[in-house]
């Protein structure tokens, strides 16, 4: 640590807000910057960086408006609200405005910008707000945090070793992006060849689940995974690994989720109808679930693709006056499109190969992700060397 410096965040960077998005029309793609809200914070999943942009400005925008063109290399994050709980980072890889709930940080020229992007996320940014009624990121509060970091050489080095984590984890999502929508498409182009047969019903079991009493602790904090639908809409991929909460044996027996085995489709029926993952260990699941295991295990995948092409005929087929909720009686009459053998067997092939794939690069990215969550803290206060970590690195896949 004697080679590291004291500082403040102020002197590592400097911190500013953006702009309100503009009312008039916005510019095509084409010669202009992405213009990010909050929102698009979550666009790029695991990635470090902002990957995409719902909204672009026109030169002339920028001009006019005198907007806030921050360039590559920033780091990005939410300044109030919910996003700011969050803390989530994000790194600009080409020049772009921001909206004014969000703010910026533009490296100093003798901060290396990646090692920037990490020290922020050390900081804990959320517990540097001010303000009681609606917290908020003050940048006179944020030029003051103090902070202790080396010489460009050693930020570079450290950048490098948990930016090598990051590209993996960038790598593996889209490879797993790429194989399920080529899976998507094998169905999509199969599907043709099919013809309408029997009732979800008639091919598979279909169940549904449910909550035990959040009253009793005795159900609950146990070893048995228990889905809600917040547990699929967070997923990179459709496949479910782990869920946010779990119930012991009691809680199982006391609610009507049986115990679904690994390979069972489940599709979220309430609020959001459509969400679709197959889990890859032992689940129960909640009351908002439509769960399909089919009798044929063959067709896990057909039936997966058959349910994701369906999203749009399933919500007309729901009903609620609070929120929308298909049930699991209209589900089970519907029928299905079916292969025949042939047709199957070369899709199964071909399709399971692909999901593998996807699965299989998505589990790495979790030992990825908890590897450098634990080199991080570490990296950043000195109490590691970056020669000490290299082979963590790499017997994380890296």
């Amino acid at each position: 640590m004697s080679e590291w410096d004291k500082t403040t965040l102020g002197q590592v960077c400097s911190f500013k807000g953006g702009n309100a998005f503009p009312q008039e029309e916005q510019g095509s793609r084409a010669g202009a910057a992405p213009f990010i809200k909050v929102s698009d914070l979550s666009l790029s999943g695991n990635d470090s960086t902002i990957s995409r942009a719902n909204n672009w400005v026109s030169e002339t925008q920028i001009s006019s408006l005198r907007l806030s063109l921050f360039p590559a290399g920033s780091s990005v994050f939410a300044k109030i609200g919910e996003g700011m709980k969050s803390e989530r980072v994000r790194r600009l890889t080409i020049p772009t405005a921001i909206d004014n709930n969000l703010m910026a940080a533009v490296p100093a020229p003798t901060t290396d910008p990646r090692f920037l992007y990490y020290l922020l996320q050390t900081v804990r940014l959320a517990s540097h707000a001010v303000g009681s009624a609606l917290p908020y990121l003050k940048q006179s509060t944020l030029q003051a945090v103090p902070v202790v970091i080396p010489k460009r050489p050693d930020q570079q080095a450290i950048a490098e070793v948990l930016g090598a984590l990051d590209d993996k984890i960038a790598a593996n999502t889209a490879l797993a992006g790429t194989a399920t929508r080529l899976a998507s498409m094998e169905f999509a182009a199969a599907v043709h060849d099919a013809s309408w047969g029997p009732t979800f019903d008639e091919i598979a079991a279909v169940n549904g689940g449910g909550t035990p009493s959040t009253k009793n602790p005795m159900f609950w904090d146990g070893d048995i995974s228990w889905a809600t639908p917040t547990d699929m809409t967070a997923l990179v991929g459709p496949y479910l690994e782990s869920t946010t909460r779990s119930i012991t044996p009691a809680g199982l027996a006391a609610c009507s989720s049986k115990l679904f085995n690994p390979g069972a489709i489940l599709m979220t029926s309430r609020a959001t109808i459509g969400a679709l993952a197959v889990n890859g260990v032992p689940t129960a699941v909640n009351q908002g679930f439509i769960v399909v295991e089919p009798h044929n295990p063959r067709l896990r995948w057909w039936l997966f693709h058959e349910m994701e092409s369906r999203i749009e005929e399933f919500i007309s087929w729901a009903n609620g006056a609070t929120f929308l909720e298909l049930s699991r009686g209209n589900f089970r009459r519907l029928r299905v499109r079916t292969p025949s053998k042939g047709l199957l067997a070369g899709f199964d092939s071909r399709v399971s190969s692909l999901h593998e794939a996807a699965r299989a690069a998505l589990v790495q990215n979790g030992t990825l992700a908890a590897t450098r969550d634990t080199l991080l803290p570490q990296l950043m206060a000195g109490k590691l060397r970056v020669r000490d970590v290299e082979a963590a690195a790499s017997e994380a896949g890296v």
